[in-house]
């Protein structure tokens, strides 16, 4: 990540219709839709600390389609982290990632030490095509960290975003919402550097 820059930018994609607009909306904004509409491309921005000093989460919610291909080698030529997010209620929407894994490793090159989430996402649904374990196989497969959410039921989601942070070796960054911290942050804090959301 260039010095001078202090966007931190995280991209996210998955097919149309895995739940990509509503995690980042309730991770950002707290809210739920329960309506579909498609999303070209939007950018949301939060501020964090990273390395005691402040700078901007910016989260690249992606298009589910494949009609921008340019735009998605542009969104992974400046990611600096990834989310690729499938529907446990879709087989399909798993395997729509295997070219997106594939285009982030040929463009970035060694993704070793690039965070990269595979996200089961609408893990409250009864209607389910995936196992846990199917995730966590395609993780390790990718050498990836894997996660089951629901942004419905608020599911992870800010232990996602936290998670994937947590993987950024080069900077020490973390997350802080309302103020509140869990456990498992307080006792990072501890160890290092004090970094927070505001």
């Amino acid at each position: 990540m260039p010095e001078q820059s202090n966007d931190y930018r995280v991209v996210v994609f998955g097919a149309a219709g895995v739940g990509k607009s509503s995690l980042v909306l309730r991770f950002v904004r707290g809210t739920f839709r329960e309506t579909y509409i498609p999303t070209i491309e939007d950018t949301y921005r939060q501020v964090i600390s990273c390395d005691k000093s402040v700078c901007t989460l910016q989260i690249t919610d992606t298009t589910g389609s494949h009609q921008f291909p340019a735009m998605q080698r542009l969104s992974i030529s400046k990611g600096h982290a990834f989310i690729l997010v499938y529907s446990v209620t879709s087989r399909q929407s798993m395997e729509d990632l295997h070219p997106i894994f594939d285009e982030i490793c040929q463009i970035k090159g060694d993704i070793q030490k690039i965070p990269i989430m595979l996200v089961g996402n609408k893990s409250d649904d009864t209607q389910r095509e995936l196992d846990a374990s199917e995730g966590q196989a395609l993780a390790s497969k990718w050498k990836c960290a894997f996660m089951e959410t629901s942004a419905k039921m608020n599911y992870n989601v800010q232990e996602l975003f936290q998670e994937l942070l947590n993987l950024e070796q080069r900077r020490t960054i973390s997350l802080q919402v309302d103020g509140k911290k869990s456990k498992q942050q307080k006792k990072k804090d501890k160890l290092q550097g004090k970094c927070s959301v505001m």
